[in-house]
């Protein structure tokens, strides 16, 4: 299966960009981040929490297929419609510290569009670490996900 979903990791670095071109229009890949049941569906969590403003914030929970149940969250510094959105994200009971993230959307056509997110760790290793536990498989699939829930509301 081809990897659509590409992240490119510098070595030595703290940071990685994730890159994505979708075949939705931008209004459509973004309203995936913004609406909390289009969320809730391609990212498989249950949203908590969803603010989407300069400021406002965000909770998502998940639970895994053992029953154990994990928490994300983090506050958005800014919300431009269809556009960008700059936001910390941290897991909670997770050894990482929060990374911050820049999510850039782009319209390539009509109805394709481009997600670029740039990700700020704390160090090399905690990008590194993640890097090892299968990040680049998983974005894959929830990226999938997203194409597949939000093609039905085309």
């Amino acid at each position: 299966m081809e990897l659509k979903t590409k992240i490119d990791a510098a070595d030595g670095q703290q940071d990685l960009t994730i890159t994505r071109e979708f075949e939705l229009p931008v209004e459509l890949l973004f309203k995936a981040y913004e609406e909390p049941a289009i969320v809730e569906q391609w990212m498989g969590t249950k949203v908590l929490k969803l603010e989407n403003k300069k400021y406002g914030g965000f909770s998502f929970e998940t639970t895994d297929p053992k029953g154990n149940t994990f928490g994300m969250s983090g506050t958005i510094h800014e919300f431009r419609q269809n556009e960008s959105i700059t936001r910390t994200f941290e897991m909670a009971n997770s050894p990482f510290s929060v990374q911050l993230e820049f999510l850039q959307f782009e319209s390539l056509s009509a109805d394709t569009s481009k997600l670029t997110m740039h990700i700020i760790y704390k160090s090399n290793d905690h990008r590194d670490l993640m890097l090892k536990m299968g990040m680049t498989k998983g974005i894959n699939m929830a990226h999938n996900r997203l194409q597949e829930t939000v093609n039905k509301l085309k």
